[in-house]
């Protein structure tokens, strides 16, 4: 078998992450048959085939899973020691791989990585903005967000953003054409704005006053997958929305939206940052812990 090519490996990482040679194309700068003809030559160099390709899909076969597997350990590796060495000139360099909500990339992750790359400008950052939870170690991610009771139990975590909290909102003609809910079940009979995550899954909307606690799955109209578009249809009147505080706020203190239910929805947990405590953080990803730590102190 041939020397390994990092360049195919590191195509196909691309690949086997977004499930799609026109994705991985579009993440690598490259064009989709420049990709196509890396995976060709990588399997012909192999001698075994990687991709199980369809007309809109594309699946890893068991030697893809096992390339897969064995591969981005190593390579990852490969990259944390080249940054290391570039660390000896003084200035942070290399990349970070984050794999983030949608939401948390919005409401949280976007300013943070403003003050950090304005710190550090030989690092770049690729926000993967999966709202699915995924391997972050077998995908080649430095790092991934997700919300603190949903981390795997092997990870180190460190709190980021401080506690959310879930409001319910509507517009102001909302509330003068409609029974203004003084419970969460008279939701019920209320349009709502609902939700769906990536896997298919409702969002179900969540209340919690004293010792009662409700779980509901509201109804209405619209569906949306979304939080943004939810919000942006309980502007427009469409029905109430469940959404982050702080992504409301603006338009409460301007009276575009008002907010109902305020003592049913306390403050819960918040987003945490979280990697492979077995695998040392290369230096963008030590930098990036350094600078939340030093935030949570201020």
């Amino acid at each position: 078998m041939a020397e390994p090519d990092f360049q195919h490996l590191r195509i196909f990482l691309a690949v086997a992450e977004a499930r799609s040679f026109r994705a991985a194309a579009l993440n690598l700068g490259l064009s989709p048959s420049a990709v196509s003809q890396a995976m060709r030559r990588l399997e012909q160099e192999i001698g075994v085939t990687l991709l199980a390709r369809s007309t809109r899909s594309v699946a890893l076969t068991a030697a893809g899973q096992q390339l897969l597997t064995q591969a981005e350990p190593a390579l990852r590796s490969l990259r944390q020691s080249y940054a290391d060495l570039s660390q000896l000139g003084g200035e942070i360099k290399g990349c970070l791989r984050l794999s983030v909500p949608r939401s948390a990339a919005r409401l949280v992750l976007a300013p943070l990585v403003a003050r950090f790359l304005a710190a550090h400008p030989a690092v770049e950052v690729e926000l993967h903005t999966q709202d699915v939870m995924v391997d972050i170690v077998a995908l080649g991610f430095d790092a991934g967000v997700r919300f603190a009771e949903r981390l795997p139990l092997d990870m180190v975590a460190i709190p980021l953003g401080g506690a959310q909290r879930f409001i319910v909102v509507g517009a102001p003609a909302l509330l003068a054409r409609t029974l203004v809910p003084a419970h969460p079940r008279d939701l019920l009979q209320a349009p709502c704005v609902r939700q769906r995550f990536a896997s298919g899954a409702m969002f179900r909307w969540e209340f919690e006053c004293g010792a009662e606690q409700l779980t509901l799955d509201v109804s209405g109209p619209l569906l949306v997958d979304d939080q943004s578009v939810a919000l942006a249809a309980a502007l427009e009147g469409a029905g109430f929305a469940y959404v982050y505080e702080c992504a409301a706020r603006e338009h409460l203190l301007a009276g575009r939206l008002i907010q109902v239910l305020v003592d049913w929805c306390p403050a819960g947990t918040g987003f945490s940052l979280y990697y492979p405590g077995r695998s040392q953080a290369g230096p963008a990803l030590r930098a990036f812990i350094a600078m939340l730590k030093a935030q949570a102190t201020v």
